[in-house]
């Protein structure tokens, strides 16, 4: 009887974890249906991100299906910022890593893109201009 009481907490782990792995995928899945077609894509703790059509939507995930957050048409872009994610309006140095945002600015709007990474952050900054130069 003691042995198997010892066996029912990790039990009990086994069955979250799946729990949480089949979600994950199911969010997995949920993208690549969501980003198909799209130029350039992203799926990470902060949201997904689609630029398809000259224009980029972002969302995250809730319940199930993703919540659309926000849109930017390219062609309008004329600036590019890579700010802190919590820390108001501070700039993010080359050095820093971790969670930031994007800051597309155009035609008289501002919105923000966040990320959970900024290396990855700083690849979307060069691939967004370039289109953005490519749209004009």
């Amino acid at each position: 009887m003691i042995h198997g009481l010892l066996w029912l907490p990790l039990l009990l782990v086994f069955v979250l974890l799946a729990a949480l792995g089949w979600l994950e995928r199911r969010r997995q899945t949920l993208f690549r249906q969501w980003a198909e077609g799209a130029e350039l894509a992203k799926l990470d703790s902060c949201g997904a991100a689609r630029l398809r059509d000259g224009l980029l939507c972002w969302s995250r995930f809730e319940a199930g299906s993703f919540q659309p957050e926000g849109e930017f048409v390219i062609k309008q872009l004329e600036l590019v910022e890579l700010l802190s994610l919590g820390s108001g309006e501070a700039p993010l140095t080359e050095e820093s890593h971790g969670a930031c945002r994007l800051r597309l600015v155009g035609e008289g709007q501002q919105q923000d893109l966040p990320f959970a990474d900024a290396q990855r952050a700083r690849r979307w900054i060069e691939e967004l201009m370039a289109r953005s130069r490519c749209e004009l």
